[in-house]
This record gives structure tokens, C-alpha cells and sequence, in this order.
């Protein structure tokens, strides 16, 4: 069996991290930063598309992820944490599963957290924004981490919090559960799974059940 994990909203929570981020970069350009909400409201999605989305004209897109990146860099570890469960989640996992990380965010960044974290040694492969050209909820990143793992099973789950977790596994043909401890409600992830878990350490319980069911 593979398990594949999101990770913002999934197993960690770099919220306060990403908030500041932005803040800097809008803050670098002397422009008026986005409400907290409507900055939240956005994390999934690459930080490209984020900025568009908060009004920045395309021109300035890539500066502005620029100044968030060097920011974020220096103040990630410090200000991000494991969600409840989440440790337990990836232990449980692995002993059932060979397990992977897709994740919207730099793979880079992702591979130092995990590892400041004590959980990147858990996982098989990495697939971050710079790994592909089309992130979720295209289904090439989780694709991609698939045909990095040996596997001769047809057993393949993803554990995502965002509707854009769960589109990318049905386009890739694969199982999902979707989790409530992220940046997505419960009645917007039911639009797209009847598999909706609060952590993922639920959702690890629930798929080594139905497996074995």
C-alpha cells in the first residue's frame, strides 16, 4: 500500500509562518496586506497563483514570491508545528504503507521542515512545486511520486485538507480521504469525498480498516 500526505493543513500547521511571509512581501512593495482570511483562505494553492489571487498585477507576481520565500526560509522551523496526531499519523502509516509527501509548497522547504520535524526519514519521496509543472489539483505531482516508489499493489491513498487534494487524487484514479484540521470545512470537502476524517491519524485508522475490510 502507498499512503501520499499533504502537508500544510495536513501535518503541519505553518500558518502564523505564511501569514508573516506574506505580510513582508506585500509590506517590501509598500502595498496594503490582504486580511489575514482572505490570505488563509488561499493556502493550497502555489504562492504564484496565491499572490495573483490577493490582487498583485502579474507583472510583480514573481518579485513578491521573491520576498516571501527569503523570509519564510529564515522563520519556518521556528513557526511551524506538527498538527495534533500528525506524528502519530505518519508512525501508524509507515507501518502499514510506503509512504510520500505532495505538497504545493517548495520541496526544499518541505524536506526541512520534515526533517527539523524528525519526520522526513518516514518518507520514500518528496514532490514540491518545483518538481512539476502543474501542481494539484492536477493530477501530475501525485503521478509523479508514484512512479517514484516500487510498489505492485493498486492500493494508493491520498490524505489531503483541501478540495484541490482531493480533485488531484480522483484525477490521478486514486483513493482519498479528506481531513477537517486544515484550511477547508467539512461541507466543502463533502462536495468531493465521502471520505472526510478529522486528523490524519483518523484518517490513516480509517484506510488501514478498510483495507483490511
Amino acid at each position: 500500500m502507498i499512503i501520499l500526505f499533504d502537508l500544510d493543513g495536513t501535518l503541519i500547521d505553518s500558518t502564523e509562518a505564511i501569514l508573516e511571509s506574506f505580510g513582508i512581501a506585500f509590506k517590501t512593495f509598500d502595498a496594503l496586506v490582504p486580511d489575514d482570511e482572505l490570505i488563509k483562505a488561499e493556502i493550497g494553492h502555489p504562492l504564484d497563483v496565491m499572490f495573483s489571487s490577493l490582487g498583485v498585477e502579474d507583472a510583480h507576481v514573481d518579485a513578491h514570491v521573491d520576498a516571501y520565500k527569503m523570509h519564510y526560509r529564515k522563520i519556518s522551523c521556528a513557526k511551524t508545528v506538527l498538527l495534533p496526531e500528525a506524528r502519530e499519523a505518519v508512525e501508524l502509516a509507515s507501518q502499514h504503507a510506503v509512504l510520500g509527501v505532495v505538497t504545493t509548497k517548495t520541496a526544499k522547504y518541505s524536506i526541512e521542515l520534515l526533517e527539523h520535524m524528525g519526520l522526513m526519514s518516514y518518507f520514500d519521496v518528496l514532490v514540491g512545486r518545483e518538481d512539476v509543472e502543474y501542481p494539484k489539483p492536477h493530477p501530475e505531482p501525485i503521478l509523479k511520486a508514484l512512479s517514484k516508489l516500487q510498489s505492485d499493489t493498486s492500493k494508493y491513498w491520498m490524505i489531503g485538507d483541501t478540495p484541490m487534494d482531493i480533485l488531484a487524487a480522483n484525477a490521478a484514479n486514486i483513493n482519498s480521504v479528506a481531513v477537517t484540521c486544515g484550511y477547508a470545512d467539512e461541507v466543502l470537502l463533502l462536495k468531493h469525498t465521502d471520505n472526510v476524517s478529522k486528523t490524519a491519524l483518523e484518517a490513516v485508522k480509517f484506510i488501514t480498516q478498510f483495507q483490511q475490510d
